[in-house]
């Protein structure tokens, strides 16, 4: 099964997320976030994180990229606990009964993102509002694909 991790290139996302995720996170799109906002409603560094975010599951924080890599059945169901927790806690879900099933199927979706790319892909995600609602679309970065030089930063010794 795989999943998404998410990866910190640079100390870029630190200057453009409000709360930024941690390296290595389990993360998923987290556009539901978004999802009673009007488009004026976001702005600045809500703008950054709607517009190219991914959210975290320890932190909530947002990331720039994340990397496809193998997922174990039992972190699976632990994430699934983990957003369902998070939806009663800050969403407004009443109990467990009803939040499972729709942590489940954020948890569903990435993981079918994620399922169609080999490990170490790097994916991008990018979302704009149009006249039907939120619109996210999916790139990708197969990691035979990007040398090296491409993310390194590279430094001075003196």
């Amino acid at each position: 099964m795989k999943f998404a991790r998410t990866i910190t290139l640079d100390e870029s996302d630190s200057r453009i997320f409000e709360t930024v995720a941690t390296a290595g996170e389990w993360a998923i799109s987290g556009t539901f976030e978004f999802s009673n906002l009007k488009e004026e409603q976001i702005e600045g560094k809500r703008k950054q994180a709607f517009t190219n975010g991914w959210m975290g599951l320890t932190s909530f924080g947002r990331s720039t990229f994340v990397g496809v890599t193998t997922i174990l059945e039992e972190e699976y169901e632990n994430i699934i606990k983990i957003l369902a927790t998070k939806f009663i806690k800050d969403y407004g879900a009443p109990n467990l009964q009803i939040a499972l099933p729709v942590a489940k199927e954020e948890i569903e979706f990435m993981n079918s993102i994620c399922e169609e790319h080999p490990d170490n892909t790097l994916l991008m995600v990018s979302r704009e509002f149009t006249a039907k609602g939120i619109r996210e679309k999916f790139r990708h970065i197969q990691a035979n694909d990007a040398e090296l030089e491409a993310f390194a930063v590279h430094g001075s010794t003196e």
